[in-house]
């Protein structure tokens, strides 16, 4: 009698603790994000898609890409601002946009900054940084496919 309930109360322990086990999930690394840095880089993408969908302001959305990617690169929209940047690269080294580059009214710094054939680079590198850091991003089929197209054009 006295095995039958050892056995029994070992058998309920095992099973009450089997439970647990199977019960604990797989916590996500979660990161932290700071609410001032989040609000202004939201205001930061914000005005890059105004720039880039109504205005075809290709430069102006690149110089708020690189004042957020410079400040806050954890902000939790990044993959869709490396999107706008990275078309927005795309656009201007094919001359595209009402803000056209005159190379000749540029630094020496600038010109280099804004030459097709570095503007093309940028694009690769930030349809190559979605693709790799992002794979869960709704912009990744977009930015194979551009990638592909740029990579065609060498």
């Amino acid at each position: 009698m006295k095995k039958a309930i050892l056995f029994l109360s070992l058998f309920a322990c095992l099973f009450s603790f089997s439970g647990q086990i199977f019960a604990q999930r797989q916590i996500e690394v979660q990161v932290q994000r700071d609410p001032i840095l989040e609000a202004d880089a939201n205001h930061n993408l914000e005005a890059a898609q105004l720039y880039f969908k109504t205005r075809k302001a290709y430069k102006a959305v690149l110089m708020r890409f690189e004042e957020t990617f410079a400040a806050y690169p954890d902000y939790s929209k990044m993959d869709e601002f490396l999107y706008l940047a990275a078309m927005s690269s795309y656009y201007l080294s094919e001359g595209k946009g009402k803000q056209k580059i005159d190379l000749n009214r540029l630094s020496e710094e600038e010109k280099k900054k804004y030459a097709p054939e570095k503007l093309r680079e940028d694009a690769v590198a930030y349809f190559a940084m979605i693709i790799e850091k992002y794979p869960q991003s709704r912009f990744k089929a977009d930015a194979e496919k551009i990638l592909k197209e740029i990579q065609s054009k060498k």
